[in-house]
């Protein structure tokens, strides 16, 4: 019985499986490849869109330009004189740097030989100084450019040059100068940096001051993490004839300070002459010297040592001699006071259009760095023709 009644079942059961599970198997089988069809459509469209993409050119990078924000006026040439100059550069790399030039005849790299190179800040802007030009250049530059001292003429752009920018004249407003009213005459007060001694100096306005009793004080003073100095210079010329500066206490100065008391002429041939009051970094040396530059002549330096106490420098200027003298004091003493003396014949230069300055920097030496702030009272100047 179980075999008889056990088939018709068995057999019922395959039947009715067979005619339930064929319709439903055959479904999921289309529909299985109904959706991998229509994935793998979508995989395809994909990398289609990804080959288009990859296929498509990047944007252009942004060509490199500069431009000035601040000129300086035109001017001729001149070592000592240096103004602000700025600009904004776009489109540059990490570590491309500017190179600035003025022109002089030829172009000369600025601010200084030995340090040629001006710092992009990330704002993407630039500061430094230089000296007048009767024109002025920017250069974008990469990690290959050498600058050289002088140039006939501005590379240009390729290369390690990226972008040039060229300014004639002055096209911005000049910056104003301070100005002190010290011993009867008008004195301009230094605000840019130079060179003087070989030595990079920043000179801050606020370190010159004449106070109440009319004397004038020159000021090295710390700033952050640089020295800043203090320089002054007459406002006209006066040529041929007596300068006397009447000084407070200088023997005390560090080795690494000086005090220059010169003429100097912007305009041509720099007329410099020179009392000095400096070590040259050395502690054992004289302090003092008189100088017809240039100054590597042995014959046009004469050195001596200037003692403690309120002493009176001067210089007698005539053409074809300058005589010059310290003297203890206030100049008025007789002769047995007198600290040094020196005439030279050979070298001086002719009055032009040179003016006096009254110069208090820091020389920069490695083996005695300056170690405090200081100053030097000047108490009086006085001119004769």
């Amino acid at each position: 019985m179980s075999g008889a009644n056990a088939s018709p079942i068995g057999r019922s059961n395959q039947a009715m499986s067979g005619a339930n599970a064929s319709p439903i198997g055959r479904s999921n089988q289309a529909m299985s490849r109904a959706a991998v069809h229509a994935i793998a459509r979508v995989v395809l469209v994909m990398v289609f869109d990804l080959s288009v993409l990859s296929c498509r050119p990047s944007p252009p990078a942004e060509e490199p330009m500069i431009e000035f924000t601040r000129l300086p006026p035109a001017g001729e040439g001149s070592p000592s004189r240096t103004e602000a100059i700025e600009g904004r550069v776009t489109g540059a790399q990490s570590g491309q740097r500017i190179v600035l030039f003025a022109r002089s005849g030829t172009w000369w790299v600025q601010p200084f030989e030995a340090h040629p190179f001006t710092e992009i800040r990330a704002d993407s802007t630039w500061k430094n100084f230089t000296h007048p030009g009767s024109a002025y250049a920017a250069l974008l530059v990469d990690g290959r450019y050498r600058p050289q001292v002088t140039v006939e003429a501005l590379p240009p752009k390729g290369g390690a040059v990226l972008a040039v920018a060229t300014a004639e004249g002055n096209t911005l407003v000049q910056p104003q100068i301070r100005t002190v009213r010290f011993s009867g005459y008008e004195w301009k007060v230094r605000n840019t940096p130079s060179n003087p001694g070989g030595s990079l100096n920043v000179y801050d306005p606020a370190n010159v001051q004449v106070d109440r009793e009319g004397f004038l004080h020159l000021r090295i003073k710390r700033q952050e993490n640089h020295w800043t100095s203090a320089e002054v210079s007459l406002t006209r010329s006066l040529g041929y004839g007596s300068y006397r500066f009447v000084l407070r206490e200088i023997a005390h100065l560090e080795p690494a300070v000086a005090l220059s008391i010169s003429t100097w002429d912007d305009y041509g041939p720099s007329r410099e002459m020179d009392i000095e009051i400096a070590r040259w970094g050395e502690s054992v040396v004289k302090n003092a010297q008189y100088v017809v530059q240039p100054y590597y002549v042995p014959a046009n330096v004469f050195r001596f040592t200037a003692p403690r106490g309120i002493l009176t420098f001067s210089f007698q200027w005539e053409p074809g001699q300058v005589s010059f003298k310290t003297e203890r004091g206030a100049g008025a003493n007789p002769r047995s006071d007198i600290v040094s003396e020196h005439i030279f014949t050979s070298g001086v230069p002719p009055s032009g259009k040179e003016n006096v300055r009254m110069n208090y920097y820091v020389f920069q030496n490695e083996h005695s760095p300056l170690q405090r702030e200081s100053e030097v009272v000047i108490e009086k100047f006085e001119y004769l023709p």
